[in-house]
């Protein structure tokens, strides 16, 4: 009798291998991940809000010099309409004072919440600049005051003078200068973040150069929130310097990107 020999069973094929939201059953991993970031976002910008408390605790004993400085351009002792005007003009100054005094911490935390991503020389980058970016904050609040807020409260003053009897309130005053003020600071830090940006290789003069008709949307926008008025006039005193903000910043790129073609060479 011949033995009938028995078929070798057939090999079991490995099993697919399976994606995160696959061994999560519902997505909870990536819902997990997404988690993490936003209280990471969280409590960066709790520390934000804890840094600008400080600043205008820091701030409350400079701020009448500061009105008083500010007063000089309205002539007169501020006016008020009601009880409270005195107290919101009061700390609307303190609060952009410790806006300013926080720019440093503010800038630290932001960047933290982006660091994770980023190499150790692209860190060190970040680092280094942000003595800068207080410094271009400065310089554009210097310029701000001393350029842009003559022209702007003159015109605003002699407007139609037969028609309207210029007698501003604090508020009124005030929420123009300090939104002037402060807004500028932070745009004049647009040329050095693309400058850090091309020194990771993040952007280019030419793709700068060719979104120019964006840049000028973005730059008459940006024109119409700073300046709390409706008017062209003071609108295009404010565009004129973010444009050229806009074309130092291709320039600045042209510059970092040859940096960071030299350091990558070398």
């Amino acid at each position: 009798m011949t033995s009938r020999t028995k078929p070798s069973p057939k090999p079991v094929p490995p099993p697919e291998p399976q994606t995160d939201i696959e061994e999560s059953g519902d997505g909870h991993e990536l819902r997990m991940t997404l988690l993490d970031h936003l209280d990471e976002l969280r409590r960066r910008l709790v520390r934000a809000v804890i840094a600008l408390a400080v600043g205008v605790i820091i701030a409350v004993p400079l701020t009448e010099p500061v009105l008083r400085f500010l007063q000089v351009p309205y002539g007169e002792r501020f006016q008020i309409l009601d009880p409270t005007g005195s107290i919101i003009s009061f700390f609307r100054v303190a609060l952009m004072l410790g806006a300013i005094i926080s720019i440093p911490l503010t800038t630290y935390q932001i960047l933290m919440f982006v660091l994770p991503g980023l190499t150790k020389n692209e860190k060190r980058t970040l680092f280094r600049a942000i003595p800068a970016i207080t410094l271009l904050f400065l310089l554009g609040v210097i310029f701000a005051w001393s350029v842009l807020i003559p022209p702007a409260l003159d015109f605003l003053q002699n407007f139609q003078t037969d028609l309207f009897k210029a007698e501003w309130t604090a508020d009124g005053y005030l929420g123009f200068v300090t939104a002037l003020v402060f807004w500028m600071g932070v745009a004049f830090e647009t040329p050095l973040i693309f400058f850090v940006l091309a020194l990771m290789g993040m952007v280019t003069a030419g793709a700068l150069a060719k979104n120019w008709r964006i840049a000028i949307i973005a730059s008459a926008v940006a024109a119409a929130f700073i300046t709390p008025t409706v008017d062209p006039v003071n609108m295009f005193l404010v565009m004129g310097p973010l444009m050229a903000l806009y074309l130092l910043s291709i320039v600045l790129v042209l510059i970092g990107r040859r940096i960071s073609k030299v350091d990558t060479t070398s």
